[in-house]
């Protein structure tokens, strides 16, 4: 019987999942979002201004900008003011976020392109290095905010898990190009940077796949008096 009813438990239909869609939509931390978003279109459309474009140099600064300020909004994706009263319901924290990314992965995708193209073809790093280390910067606001949510009891810790990831922003500036993340394609090694955020993209998705579940609570563990007395009412009959 506890094996059927935990099978019913994960058994979630299409239909469910459909009308839970609605309310997630509506419980996305949509103010965070857009504001992240909208500074992170006006610094990419700032390289306009100049009556010359900026060079490729430029352009990569800005793009990385870019997508940090993105990132910094995906920070407070899973937040969720109504998370204690959430975590009891048949649909659970993983299919909950399953939604949410659902709903922001391809307006995010849509807000990297615009800012992508806002940016003067002179100015424009390729396209290639530049999207990888943005999915990087996003993944890695996606795992502290995960991180944030299964290991601290707060409903909105996005604030927390943005103020690390700049942290983290400040740190990689620090770090000689050589061992870091933010070289540049004049670098002799410029491909161990590429390599270091694709590591770094898989590390955080796989991170965020493994930490999204609630934590077991632990099982109840059954006394050894109990086992006896069991084994005792056995043997008497």
């Amino acid at each position: 019987m506890r094996g059927v009813a935990r099978a019913e438990a994960q058994r979630v239909s299409p239909d469910l999942l459909r009308s839970l869609a609605p309310p997630v939509w509506r419980g996305l931390p949509r103010r965070a979002l857009a504001t992240a978003g909208g500074l992170g279109l006006l610094l990419a459309g700032a390289t306009r201004l100049p009556d010359h474009a900026p060079d490729a140099e430029l352009g990569r600064l800005v793009l990385r900008l870019t997508a940090l300020t993105g990132a910094l909004g995906l920070a407070f994706l899973l937040d969720d003011p109504a998370r204690n009263t959430t975590a009891t319901t048949p649909v659970g924290r993983p299919r909950r976020t399953v939604l949410r990314l659902a709903a922001v992965v391809p307006l995010w995708a849509l807000w990297w392109a615009a800012a992508v193209l806002l940016t003067p073809g002179p100015t424009r790093p390729a396209l290639g290095p530049a999207t990888l280390e943005a999915a990087g910067t996003a993944g890695a606001a996606l795992v502290l905010a995960t991180i944030a949510v299964r290991f601290t009891p707060a409903a909105e810790a996005g604030r927390s898990a943005a103020i690390r990831l700049g942290t983290a922003a400040a740190v990689a500036v620090l770090v000689p190009n050589r061992w870091g993340l933010l070289g540049t394609p004049e670098d002799p090694y410029w491909a161990a940077t590429q390599l270091r955020w694709a590591l770094l993209l898989a590390a955080t998705v796989t991170l965020s796949v493994l930490w999204t579940p609630e934590p077991l609570r632990g099982r109840p563990r059954r006394s050894g008096s109990g086992r006896l007395g069991a084994s005792g009412g056995g043997l008497s009959g």
